[in-house]
């Protein structure tokens, strides 16, 4: 465990967000989780959390968050992810229990307790934004924010902004203008590039244990519930691209960028506003800051990660 990042995973399972709690615990020292309303409600994807824990034997504390957006909003993807966020497969009976609703608190204490660690939100991060206004140098003493969410040009949530960044702007740009000298941006660009369809649930029908059957039927319906929506049977596997561009940053390939999250447009809230020009401006906008933005991934790397994670590791 001693050469794996240390990772803290704040989500709102969610389908991808299942298979990124399975990366972090494989491939990160997955040291907590805080869970956030998002893709369904609080109390949905804190249940989640819990019964995914229980699919892939990880045994880690678990922390309910936020329950609305800084602007009290609470918007949902149960199109995509069905009413229980977690549709498709049937889940095991567990006794797993939440070890609190005190993300913010977790978040802190934890941060304290293990100088170094990644933060990697994958949902709304409306959990990370208040940790900044009850503790606002907190994180100066994580390795770097490692998030899913923004776009460099087409949207999923409106034209131009992606769901997790749209679903609570003004957390979004509070995260990103913290003045961590290390911020990675996963946004859909990026994660288009892992893309699941028929011939991955294939591979994963091929192997031969109850999470990757768990895995196969959950899969399957987010493929259907994609078609649904008129598109093709394949979608992007977005958020475990956030947790393997810390434990596997040689797949990923990142430019410092200036970044803004537009917060007041009529058509463009949620937005983040990419600076792609190459040439030095003297016009940024003043809330914008340098981040890492991904650029282009290895995506069959990450495709055969993924895989690996629904065999249990082997014994040590």
């Amino acid at each position: 465990m001693t050469n794996k990042p240390k990772i803290l995973l704040d989500c709102d399972p969610g389908l991808d967000d299942a298979m990124a709690i399975a990366c972090a615990s494989r491939y990160g020292h997955l040291v907590g989780i805080t869970t956030v309303s998002g893709n369904v409600g609080l109390d949905l994807t804190t249940a989640n959390a819990l019964t995914v824990c229980e699919v892939f034997d990880i045994d880690v504390a678990v922390h309910a968050g936020a329950a609305h957006a800084l602007d009290g909003a609470t918007p949902d993807a149960a199109e995509v992810h069905g009413k229980t966020g977690l549709d498709g497969p049937v889940h095991p009976p567990h006794n797993r229990t939440v070890d609190g609703h005190d993300a913010v608190e977790f978040i802190i204490e934890t941060i304290r307790a293990h100088p170094g660690l990644w933060l990697v939100p994958i949902g709304p991060m409306t959990n990370i934004a208040k940790v900044l206004q009850v503790a606002p140098r907190a994180l100066d003493d994580v390795a770097g924010i490692s998030f899913m969410g923004g776009a460099r040009s087409v949207g999923n949530a409106s034209p131009v902004a992606e769901f997790n960044v749209w679903g609570d702007p003004e957390a979004a740009a509070q995260v990103l203008g913290c003045g961590h000298p290390t911020i990675r941006m996963s946004g859909l660009q990026l994660t288009e590039q892992f893309l699941v369809d028929d011939a991955f649930l294939a591979r994963v029908r091929s192997i031969d244990t109850d999470r990757a059957r768990w895995s196969f039927d959950l899969l399957n319906f987010l493929l259907g519930a994609v078609e649904l929506l008129g598109g093709n049977r394949a979608t992007a596997m977005h958020d475990p691209v956030a947790v393997l561009s810390v434990t596997h940053p040689e797949l990923v390939v990142a430019e410092p960028r200036w970044v803004a999250v537009e917060l007041h447009g009529t058509h463009t809230r949620g937005m983040t506003v990419v600076d792609q020009r190459d040439r030095h401006q003297d016009d940024r906008h003043p809330d914008s800051a340098v981040i890492e933005v991904g650029m282009t991934i290895d995506g069959a790397a990450m495709a055969d990660l993924l895989l690996e994670c629904l065999t249990p590791p082997a014994p040590r």
